[in-house]
């Protein structure tokens, strides 16, 4: 079984930066690709962008230049830094995690979120 764990959401103001952590744990043989979610109230989830196990990135429009992903595999943390942040930003993130366990059965998992808002 795999767990995943998002810490570090807040309150903060416009212009201002915060960083997230995705902790995975649990029967992990390889994990081949993290993506960082976000739902804000009364819309559907989004992808704002993931990483791979070969450190490639992709983001979305909206947070592209602003937002970046970096993974540390002997933590087994992946990061969502975000700078720049705006009202539009606020929303519950979710770290979202697939690859092998250790019986080489397909995993993914989603963790619980963290809320981030971005308010005066």
């Amino acid at each position: 079984q795999v767990h995943v764990v998002e810490s570090g959401g807040d309150l903060v103001q416009p212009g201002g930066s915060l960083r997230l952590f995705c902790v995975t744990a649990g029967s992990i043989f390889s994990t081949v690709t993290t993506g960082w979610y976000r739902q804000a109230p009364g819309k559907e989830r989004e992808l704002v962008g993931s990483i791979t196990s070969r450190y490639s990135t992709t983001y979305s429009d909206s947070v592209k230049g602003r937002f970046t992903i970096s993974r540390d595999n002997a933590r087994n943390t992946v990061y969502l830094q975000m700078n720049s942040l705006k009202p539009d930003d606020t929303a519950v993130y979710y770290c979202n995690c697939h690859g092998l366990s250790t019986s080489r059965t397909p995993f993914d998992s989603w963790g619980q979120g963290t809320q981030v808002a971005v308010s005066w």
